[in-house]
């Protein structure tokens, strides 16, 4: 995950109540859901638990109530006519599907439930019909539904117990596809039914490995399929729906990745974007019969950066695809005739979703977000070159004018590397300012320069600066620079932090005696890393969702996803590897820890378990640091409620202001101990 774009989190202040007037009845045993000492639940907030963390001041709870309130929309689909937009977006506590009919028109909301949505698909042909994938409190085990807009039901498709993912509606509106883990719990297999009696799911896929639907012929009789083994290795298939018949089409010698691929007009031919044949993801055309070109010819020569996504119009003439150049989304059109790519131009940002409506192609829509616009829903027409914005998503109140605007900046580490980066600097700043610095998950992640209320609260609003940089093994700078820290070579990326403490100091206007580390996922295994292997240099460390021990982590993470994890950071059975992971595992030098630590965890997490998180908590508290815990018992891999996520960033944010600005002020008159 890319930690940048994670929400942001809210105040606990407790209401003075009168006495009672006879003895409450005792509380019932609540079984801790934690072995680390002290930790209690939260007065009235029974599902989050906390260790060492103060009360939050009611002066740094207003200053922050304001960026708390941001929203986005997120592109989901677009109906045949182009005149409805699927999207998802908060107006609760969680995201949930909406309904825009207009630009900028009302975002009618479609379903209410207690989990987030993120992921839907009209009904081709019949809008009032939409498939959504929905966990339960942030395990992702996600299950298909089926929502009646008529009637404002949805109804359970799948198992409701195994794990489902990647969503296709057939054009035809005859078919629904999706991967679940079914068979066995671990391997994920390709499902197919008919969208008239889904239940009647059949599995199209029966292999080891993690294979996924990818798109449907315009026909409806053959389905793409992915093998997905690693980042930088993939491998695309068709399937006869008739016959159950599975040809690859990618060569079986040698690897690259798959980052999108879609059918031909005619159904005789597939695109697809891969790196395979160079050092960034190109766009192929791959014919479905006869010898495959030992070196097919790049329809994207001209483009040195990565094609991240691809739509094809309804006629087939325009095949829209965006392209990720320094972290910036930008549109291009082939014509499929000609070959002739062109740019269009739209609003300077981060690329999302990118969708044609099914029945139009002179329109395609477009998800987009950048450091003061946060993620929303544009139109482009074709004809015209004019982009309309269908969504406005609120910020809160503030005006977007305040918020701080990054800098791209490179900086030299070791084995000739240069770490691209993107840094925010507080506007109007008198002499040098702390710096947080802000790692992104993955490690294939990117940080990119889209909005994020949590940046700006630090940048904008507390004074800090905050760099974003994308080390060695980041995504979007070409296939060699994403393999820089595969297995054993780990270690070595490990020097890119103290590059990155390096820049800082070089800055005349960045304090480097007053840094803190800030990281979710593979973020949080550098948070740590960087207090364990540069304890002198930084503050403070919020690690979220973390690794603590490499080997630990590959034995407990669930079982569908441990092979995948296995070919980025090698695997923990191999004695040689073993050794290395353990020597770069941050439990390992607990005792170099100096920074204070502030960690936040969700405890359904299927990536990175629980017991990742209590580990460090355990060892670092053990030797007598400052140490701060908070435990969701009802989010898995960071925080998706709205009130969790306000607590865990306001909490963060109070962590970072103790240790590099000041002891927070008003303690006073908060809400108790957490």
């Amino acid at each position: 995950m890319t930690f940048a774009s994670l929400p942001l989190l809210v105040t606990l202040l407790t209401a003075q109540t009168p006495a009672p007037t006879k003895p409450p009845p005792a509380p019932a045993s609540t079984k801790a859901p934690s072995a680390v000492a002290g930790i209690a639940p939260l007065p009235g907030r029974p599902n989050l638990w906390a260790s060492g963390v103060p009360a939050v001041p009611p002066a740094l709870a207003q200053r922050v109530q304001q960026y708390l309130e941001s929203r986005s929309a997120q592109l989901l689909d677009v109906s045949d006519d182009g005149q409805q937009v699927l999207i998802s977006t908060r107006f609760a506590d969680v995201n949930q599907l909406h309904l825009v009919e207009m630009p900028l028109g009302a975002r009618t909301q479609l379903t209410f439930t207690k989990e987030p949505i993120n992921r839907a698909r009209f009904m081709p042909g019949n809008p009032r019909v939409v498939f959504y994938l929905q966990d339960t409190g942030g395990g992702e085990f996600f299950q298909v539904f089926k929502l009646d807009r008529g009637t404002g039901r949805s109804e359970l498709l799948t198992d409701g117990k195994s794990r489902h993912q990647e969503l296709l509606v057939s054009r035809d509106g005859r078919w629904l596809a999706y991967a679940g883990t079914g068979r066995n719990g671990k391997d994920t297999d390709v499902y197919v039914a008919p969208t008239a009696d889904p239940r009647q799911a059949k599995r199209v896929t029966e292999a080891e490995g993690s294979w996924g639907p990818v798109d449907f012929s315009r026909d409806g009789s053959k389905l793409l399929v992915r093998q997905y083994r690693a980042a930088d290795d993939a491998d695309l298939s068709v399937v006869d729906l008739k016959t159950n018949a599975r040809t690859q089409l990618t060569p079986k010698e040698g690897k690259g990745s798959v980052r999108a691929a879609l059918f031909t007009h005619d159904g005789q031919g597939v695109y697809v974007a891969t790196d395979r044949y160079s050092d960034f993801a190109e766009l192929y055309r791959l014919p479905l019969t006869g010898a495959l070109p030992a070196a097919p010819v790049s329809l994207t020569k001209s483009v040195r950066w990565n094609v991240e996504r691809l739509e094809l119009s309804a006629d087939g003439r325009k095949l829209a695809m965006s392209v990720n150049e320094e972290g910036y989304g930008r549109l291009y059109l082939l014509d499929t005739r000609t070959q002739a790519l062109s740019p269009v131009e739209t609003p300077k940002g981060v690329m999302g979703e990118l969708r044609f409506p099914a029945k139009r192609s002179d329109r395609v829509a477009f998800s987009l977000t950048s450091a003061r616009v946060p993620l929303d829903v544009f139109t482009v027409d074709l004809g015209t070159k004019k982009t309309t914005r269908w969504t406005r998503s609120e910020v809160g109140g503030l005006d977007p004018e305040t918020f701080v605007e990054p800098e791209l900046v490179r900086y030299p580490s070791t084995d000739g590397v240069k770490v691209p980066a993107f840094l925010y600097r507080p506007k109007n700043a008198k002499g040098k300012v702390p710096v947080v610095v802000v790692f992104h998950g993955g490690p294939e992640g990117q940080s990119v320069p889209g909005f994020s209320s949590q940046t700006q609260l630090m940048a904008a609003e507390l004074g800090l600066a905050v760099l974003l940089p994308n080390v060695r093994g980041s995504e979007g700078y070409g296939k060699a620079y994403r393999a820089m820290d595969d297995g054993v070579k780990r270690e070595q990326s490990l020097a890119d932090i103290g590059a990155t403490l390096d820049f800082i100091a070089s800055r005349p206007e960045l304090d480097a005696s007053r840094v803190g580390v800030y990281g979710g996922s593979y973020g949080g295994y550098l948070t740590l890393a960087t207090a364990a292997f540069f304890p002198e240099r930084i503050k403070a460390a919020v690690d979220v969702v973390g690794i603590s021990s490499l080997p630990s982590f590959l034995r407990n993470t669930q079982a569908y996803r441990r092979d995948l994890r296995r070919a980025e950071y090698g695997d923990e059975r191999d004695p040689a590897v073993l050794q290395v992971q353990e020597r770069i595992s941050p439990l390992g030098s607990v005792k170099r820890i100096q920074a204070a630590l502030f960690v936040q965890q969700g405890a359904n997490d299927p990536r990175v378990p629980q017991s990742e998180a209590e580990q460090i908590v355990q060892a670092v508290a053990g030797k007598g640091s400052d140490v701060w815990y908070l435990l969701a018992t009802d989010e898995g891999h960071g925080f998706q409620k709205k009130a969790n996520r306000d607590l865990a960033q306001t909490t963060a944010l109070m962590f970072l202001e103790k240790h590099l600005l000041r002891p927070a002020t008003g303690q006073g008159g908060g809400a108790g101990g957490m």
